[in-house]
């Protein structure tokens, strides 16, 4: 994975039921083929004590398209020993401008989501 400063997706996972950052999330980023119309993985990764996940993609990688991040939410709340309602979160966006900067936070509780383009 790219340096943690060099990323230019970040992200950051909150478990608002709870009220804390949501570590230890397995998570992935995906592009979408659009020749083939098929995702291609990109990069794993897993939230640190902070619900972040530095290093998801590198600057040089980072083109134009359609990409998508995926939450594991239904084992992040299995290893908490709770039940959840989604058994993952899909966030898909599209980056016209790769040399902006993308944060994409995910709010999330065991029976709802929600996510925004955060600066």
């Amino acid at each position: 994975m790219a340096a943690a400063d060099s990323s230019p997706l970040t992200t950051h996972a909150l478990n608002t039921g709870d009220g804390v950052p949501a570590a230890r999330l397995a998570l992935s980023l995906h592009r979408l083929d659009s020749t083939l119309m098929i995702w291609n993985m990109l990069s794993v990764g897993t939230t640190n004590e902070d619900g972040r996940c530095p290093g998801l993609i590198g600057r040089g990688a980072f083109s134009p398209g359609m990409y998508k991040l995926r939450f594991e939410t239904g084992s992040y709340w299995e290893s908490l020993g709770q039940t959840s309602f989604y058994p993952y979160v899909e966030v898909v966006f599209t980056v016209a401008d790769p040399d902006q900067r993308v944060h994409l936070p995910l709010l999330m509780s065991r029976f709802s989501y929600s996510t925004y383009r955060g600066s």
